[in-house]
């Protein structure tokens, strides 16, 4: 059954182009390297909730957008080799001191699937 690492995070709408850059290279070496998907989503219907909501969770500023991203492996040890290669990749290497959000605020995790994928 097919494995997905999941992300959440708050990219201000200033830097949307650069993180869409960033994200075009991300989709471009996690497939290179045996990724099955990997999608980006940029926020236009993410209320802000009274106790808990996309925003609040990465606790997104007014000038700031809310990513919903996922990438998909044929499991989680496929996904675990993919990800030491990608870590290893020479095209990984740039721009990590200049990245377009905030690292600290984003949510990411692992999930194995059971319906659907």
């Amino acid at each position: 059954m097919a494995y997905v690492d999941g992300f959440i995070l708050a990219v201000p709408k200033d830097n949307i182009e650069a993180y869409k850059k960033m994200a075009r290279l991300g989709e471009e070496v996690w497939k290179a390297h045996g990724a099955l998907a990997y999608v980006e989503c940029i926020g236009d219907d993410v209320p802000y909730g009274e106790v808990t909501s996309f925003p609040r969770a990465v606790q997104a500023k007014e000038d700031e957008v809310v990513i919903f991203s996922w990438i998909v492996y044929e499991s989680r040890e496929q996904r675990d080799t993919i990800n030491a290669k990608v870590m290893a990749d020479p095209r990984m290497n740039a721009g990590w001191e200049s990245m377009p959000f905030d690292g600290k605020r984003m949510i990411f995790g692992g999930f194995q699937s059971f319906l659907g994928l």
